[in-house]
Formats: C-alpha cells, structure tokens, sequence
C-alpha cells in the first residue's frame, strides 16, 4: 500500500510541474481514454476492498481500456460515427456503479464500528 502512494505522489508531483500538453484535436481521445482509465482505477480500488485484486489485471486492464477506448474515439472520428459514446456509456456506467459499491462497503465499515 505504501508503494501506491509513493507512486500516487510522485504521479501528481510529475503532472503538476512537468509541462506536459498536447493538441486540442486530441482532447476527445484524451478524454475518453483517461475515462476508461479511471474505471480500471475504481474498479482496482473496489477489488482491493474485497480482498480480490489481481496486480496483472488491473495493469492489463488500464491500459488496454484506455487503448481500446482512444482507438474506438480515433476510428468513430475517421468514420464520421461518434463511435466514442459507446466508451462513455460503458466506462461512465462502470465508474459510477464502482463508486456505488466503494460507497457502500465504507458505509457498512463504518456502521461496524
């Protein structure tokens, strides 16, 4: 755990003083991406909770998702289709039905207590 949040720091440490930028063309695939990233994200985070997670399919996960969803964004825009909302949908819906269930197994921790 302590490692996660040595890397957790020094991500937000990187990102605040690196001037990283990129184009606004790529806003739409950044964004969905970083979507399907935070869901792999809550879901590790809902995984740990209950005493399931698996490091190979988090990382495998979070990257593959945040592929897969860019490239869906890249190949809807070459196509003329917004092909990006069936990542929004998906990765949303499972973003928010993870927090729901973090929320939950808080809750109930805390009602223990």
């Amino acid at each position: 755990m302590i490692i996660a949040m040595i890397g957790l720091i020094l991500g937000i440490l990187l990102g605040w003083y690196l001037p990283i930028t990129y184009p606004s063309s790529y806003s739409l695939y950044m964004s969905v991406a970083i979507l399907a990233a935070l869901d792999s994200v809550f879901g590790a985070i809902r995984s740990h909770m209950e005493k399931k997670f698996n490091s190979t399919i988090f990382i495998t996960g979070f990257f593959g998702n945040a592929i897969l969803a860019g490239f869906l964004a890249y190949i809807g825009d070459r196509l003329g289709v917004p092909l990006y909302y069936a990542a929004i949908f998906t990765f949303g819906g499972r973003l928010f039905q993870n927090f729901a269930l973090i929320r939950r197994y808080i809750i109930e921790k805390m009602r223990e207590k």
